[in-house]
């Protein structure tokens, strides 16, 4: 008996040793908000590898730099005031981070080592230092629920969506200069004073309800989709100034991202069963692609061969192939689901 007992354990030590995966790379990271999990997907297999519990209502999720940690929002319009954390080697959730009165955190980009998240009900933006276990930074908008964010490579620019403001932000750094000891010169504010480094930020009017968004490729131009009026306004950061207005007929609007070549627009909406498609150049919708009741997250495969879309109120995640623009299969990601994140090992 003894025999047959350790014969069965060690039967079932293999069976562990052959089921357990590591976390691919690249790893496709999926939220669920009903099970509170995020989905590590392998984007090979279109299997989920592990699932890791992130806490209530998490909306947007993103990777570091070198793939080994996941950071998502706990969002609930300003109940929650936490980030999520997890080891995506390990598969395993860490201790959350509390980010105190920032209240409302959703959309998230990791950039210089930091995670920079949206505040909405604290109408702010922040940053998080993983290496100092802290928020180092932090920036008042003035404006009515500040949703997405975006931050440049050189963090010299930031760019959030305001939804019930009906406004785009750009926060822009600048070192001002003033009097030095002997009048203007190139010494700061004050007699000799150094530099000063400092944020300026212009508020541009869009439509109704803006709320996803995404800045082009080449960073010309950013489109941002209007959920109340159906619109795109697509505005050139430089001259901070709207462009031109699309009636794209996308109420409901979630999410908008371009291609990686910087060909197409996919624009997704929860009022509706389509993923819209518009061509970047001529500013045509080119195709609607039934997803199934509604469709929220949307992330490129970064090979541009294909794209994911949360179909939130159908339990699973529709993939459209970019060639032919038609859905070629689903991943049970969990319910509801809705952001998603590319985690790639370095």
């Amino acid at each position: 008996m003894q025999v047959s007992a350790a014969l069965v354990l060690g039967c079932l030590l293999a069976s562990h040793a052959v089921f357990a995966e590591d976390s691919p790379s690249p790893a496709l990271l999926i939220l669920s908000k009903s099970d509170r999990t995020l989905a590590i997907v392998d984007p090979s297999s279109l299997k989920v590898v592990a699932r890791a519990p992130v806490g209530p209502d998490p909306h947007e999720v993103v990777a570091s730099s070198d793939g080994r940690f996941a950071y998502v929002s706990n969002y609930g319009f300003g109940a929650y005031n936490t980030l999520a954390v997890i080891d995506l080697v390990a598969q395993k959730a860490l201790p959350s981070v509390d980010l105190g009165v920032l209240r409302g955190p959703h959309g998230l980009m990791f950039k210089g080592g930091k995670v920079w998240f949206t505040a909405e009900a604290a109408k702010a933006i922040g940053s998080y230092d993983p290496a100092e276990k802290k928020i180092d930074w932090v920036l008042g908008t003035g404006q009515n629920r500040t949703h997405m964010i975006f931050v440049s490579d050189d963090l010299k620019r930031i760019v959030t969506a305001n939804v019930s403001s009906g406004s785009m932000s750009i926060i822009e750094q600048v070192v001002h200069t003033g009097p030095g000891p002997r009048g203007p010169g190139p010494g700061g504010p004050g007699p000799g004073g150094p530099p000063q480094t400092d944020w300026d930020h212009t508020v541009i009017p869009v439509g109704r309800g803006p709320e996803g968004f995404d800045v082009s490729p080449d960073g010309k131009e950013i489109w941002v989709a209007n959920s109340t009026d159906g619109t795109v306004s697509i505005f050139d950061p430089a001259q901070k100034r709207v462009m031109q207005t699309l009636n794209a007929e996308v109420r409901g609007a979630n999410r908008l991202k371009f291609t990686p070549d910087g060909r197409l627009v996919f624009i997704s909406t929860l009022g509706g069963p389509d993923v819209t498609i518009l061509d970047a150049a001529t500013r045509q919708v080119v195709k609607r692609v039934k997803v199934g009741r509604g469709a929220a997250g949307i992330q490129m495969d970064p090979d541009g061969s294909r794209v994911f879309v949360a179909c939130t109120p159908d339990d699973y995640v529709a993939i459209i192939d970019l060639k032919s623009q038609e859905v070629t299969g689903h991943i049970d990601a969990g319910k509801q689901p809705d952001g998603m994140a590319w985690a790639v090992r370095r």
